[in-house]
Parts: structure tokens; C-alpha cells; sequence
């Protein structure tokens, strides 16, 4: 019953790694989350866990059985339920004092604003295609100075890029303005793992088709990015910490064994970027 809930409680075992000032502070801040799928479930329950206490959040998509390799909220019983209803129900178990603006809807030109309102962290959950409504959800944080981070579930790893108010900005660093839909999604995959390491043990090469928006995945890749987000989040609500920021990257496998801090300076028109990109368009294009 919520009546039994007790935030102090509930989060108290977080106290050692922050401060009990710290705690109190998370409970405060609110996070957008566009995408409640594979990674965008996992940030919501990751970042619920860490005591945030205030959400907006946003997937127009319905569960089915697709989805059941890699995201959270899907099984069974939750077949054909909104991603939006099923995560925040979840969400709300863990923490019935939560705040969570849901939209259902998606996000688009026409609610972005309302999406943004009063936010204090924009965390990336969009399905990896959607590039339009990601460049505007990007440039408008650009705009309204809201931090952002974007973790991708690559292979069995996991990529990560943040974006503040005095680093480069997502148009900046990736490049995409004036491309074509395909040119896009591989400038946007290979901005976000230019050490590509999850290319090495792809073992059917079929099975990724950026032109038919298909491309395999993993649950282990989706946890992982959960907590490399919810940590760098942290970092970023608390101004406590090193937090990488682009140009700069960070790309962990788990399957290979590595870790690579990657330094992309001009981002995808860095003459080492060029070249990934020649070589990804005849692998992948």
C-alpha cells in the first residue's frame, strides 16, 4: 500500500555511495525519457532505484512479443498494453510517491515543450531510426540548456555520448544536416561508437538492414546502458564526478573485454570518422 511506503527506506541502502543530502536532492529532480522500450524501460526502473522523483515520459508503441528479448516491461500479460501504462505502472510499485507525466502520444513538434517543462536531465530512449524527432528533441535541450545523455546498446556493450550546455552540441558532433535518411543512421551509429568494437563478432550479417529499419539486439546491452546512463545522470544531478562529454565517448563491450574512451574533435567530419564512415557505408550501407 502506498500508505506503507517509506522513501527514506526504500532508497536508504543508495547512502554510503551519496549523501543523505544527495538522496534528498534526486528525489527533487525530474527526468524526460522519450522511448520506453529496451533502453528507455531499463533507464526509467534504473533511475526510479537511484530515487528520482519526478519523470516525464513518452512511447507511443504497444507491446509484442518482438520485444521480449530485451525490454522490461514486456511479457505475457502485458502483450498489446501501451509501453507508456505498463512501464509506469512498474515504476510506481517501486516508488508510489512518484511524479510521471506520461505521453502516450509520443513526442512531436506539437508537445515538445510540454515534454521539456521543468526538466532537468533528458535521457534518450528513441528507438535507434527515429532520427528526425531526435535531432529536434536534442536541439531543443540545446536551446533550453537541459543536459542530455544517449547510451546505445550496441552488440553486447554499450556507447555513450552526454551533451551539455558548454560541450559540442548533437548537430555539431554528429552531422547530419542535409543528408539523406540512410547517410544519418550511419553517421549516428558510427558518431556513437567510433571504436566500433561490436562489429567484430556479428556473426550474421543479414540480420542488420539500416534501409528496412531492422537490427538485432540484446538484453544484456540494454542493462548496461541503464547503468552507465543512471550513473553519468548522477554525475549530472549532483555536479559530482567526471562526466564525459563530446566530443568525447565512452564505448565498454562486454563480449570483447574492452573499454575505449574515444576523442572524435570535429565529430563525424574528424578525418578518422571519415574514414569509419567510408567503411561502415560498404559494410552496411
Amino acid at each position: 500500500m502506498a500508505n506503507d511506503f517509506n522513501y527514506q527506506s526504500a532508497f536508504s541502502r543508495n547512502l554510503g555511495w551519496v549523501t543523505e543530502e544527495e538522496q534528498k536532492s534526486l528525489q527533487k529532480k525530474r527526468i524526460a525519457i522519450a522511448g520506453m522500450g529496451g533502453v528507455g524501460g531499463a533507464h526509467l526502473l534504473t533511475l526510479t532505484r537511484l530515487g528520482i522523483g519526478h519523470f516525464n515520459i513518452s512511447d507511443m508503441d504497444t507491446y509484442e512479443q518482438a520485444n521480449f528479448n530485451r525490454q522490461a516491461g514486456a511479457s505475457m500479460n502485458t502483450v498489446g498494453r501501451p509501453k507508456v501504462d505498463v512501464m509506469a505502472e512498474i515504476a510506481c510499485d517501486i516508488n508510489p510517491e512518484l511524479d510521471i507525466n506520461r505521453f502516450c502520444e509520443g513526442i512531436s513538434s506539437n508537445n515538445l515543450d510540454r515534454f521539456l517543462k521543468d526538466v532537468d536531465l533528458y535521457v534518450d530512449g528513441l528507438d535507434f531510426f527515429a532520427v528526425d524527432i531526435r535531432r529536434k528533441v536534442f536541439a531543443a535541450c540545446a536551446d533550453k540548456g537541459i543536459p542530455t545523455i544517449t547510451a546505445a546498446p550496441l552488440g553486447m556493450g554499450v556507447a555513450l555520448l552526454s551533451f551539455t550546455p558548454d560541450s559540442m552540441s548533437f548537430e555539431e558532433y554528429f552531422q547530419l544536416e542535409g543528408q539523406p535518411e540512410n547517410e544519418q543512421l550511419l553517421r549516428f551509429l558510427v558518431g556513437l561508437s567510433p571504436a566500433m568494437l561490436q562489429m567484430g563478432y556479428l556473426v550474421d550479417k543479414s540480420r542488420v538492414n539500416l534501409k528496412a529499419q531492422k537490427g538485432p539486439s540484446t538484453p544484456m546491452a540494454c542493462d548496461l546502458c541503464a547503468g552507465v546512463t543512471a550513473t553519468n545522470a548522477l554525475k549530472i544531478l549532483l555536479n559530482r564526478g567526471d562526466v564525459i562529454k563530446a566530443p568525447y565517448g565512452l564505448h565498454f563491450d562486454a563480449f570483447k573485454n574492452k573499454l575505449k574512451k574515444t576523442w572524435r574533435p570535429s565529430g563525424n567530419n574528424n578525418p578518422i570518422q571519415k574514414l569509419i564512415l567510408t567503411i561502415a557505408r560498404k559494410q552496411l550501407g
